[in-house]
């Protein structure tokens, strides 16, 4: 049997009246949420020490030392269900020939256009740019977040290096909240497109407006139309 170009194996139509597709798998949910939850707190925790003006925050951690404490800890989770979460869906992120088309025609996407748009898979341009500018900022702060991390890591790198890391630990952390706040804006946004990662489920009117042969090869497999 040939391996789905659009899909995961969990992907499937779960009902034709009214038409119910199955998106996301209660696994790959909650390791997003808990993917997004321990970013929050990172960012929390971040940003108190970041500016002095916002070191009250760490009165949500319990202070400042247990928020020093747990901002590295937490920095772990986060890396370990991300990769998690990066080797369910890294092959559908790949880009594509419709990737290129979908981005010159990003005056329809803005527009709400979308018959003007190619047919697309499970994942389009914009969620694919969040996918992979997650998956790099987030190997940058581990990287630089161990540099930093003196209780286990003091010997690791030079006070200079040190110094560097933490100043690419901060850009990154920038970097990530504008992804963050980017990533949440789309999912508002594109009206349903959240209840996939709350009931794992999306209408069929959904799929077929924005991924349209992601729908089309899950039809394939009940041997049945898209259009039913």
């Amino acid at each position: 049997m040939a391996r789905p170009l659009y899909s995961e194996p969990g992907d499937r139509i779960e009902s034709i009246h009214p038409v119910t597709v199955s998106r996301y798998r209660g696994f790959i949910r909650a390791n997003h949420w808990i993917t997004a939850i321990t970013l929050i707190l990172l960012l929390i925790s971040g940003l108190a020490f970041f500016h002095p003006s916002l070191y009250f925050l760490t009165g949500l951690f319990g202070g400042g030392q247990n928020a020093r404490w747990l901002h590295p800890v937490i920095g772990v989770v986060l890396f370990v269900s991300f990769m998690v979460m990066f080797i369910q869906l890294w092959r559908l992120n790949l880009p594509t020939p419709d990737d290129r088309k979908w981005l010159s025609q990003i005056g329809d996407v803005v527009k709400g256009n979308e018959e003007n748009l190619p047919e697309l898979g499970k994942y389009n341009a914009g969620q694919k740019f969040i996918f992979w500018g997650m998956t790099i900022l987030i190997v940058v702060l581990i990287v630089s977040g161990v540099m930093i991390w003196e209780q286990f890591f003091g010997e690791l790198v030079t006070i200079p290096t040190r110094r560097w890391a933490v100043l690419t630990h901060s850009l990154a952390a920038v970097a990530i909240i504008l992804v963050f706040i980017l990533h949440v804006y789309a999912a508002f946004w594109t009206r349903g497109t959240l209840r996939a990662m709350t009931r794992g489920t999306v209408t069929g009117g959904w799929a077929y407006r924005h991924h349209r042969k992601w729908l089309r090869e899950l039809a394939g497999r009940r041997q049945k139309g898209p259009a039913e």
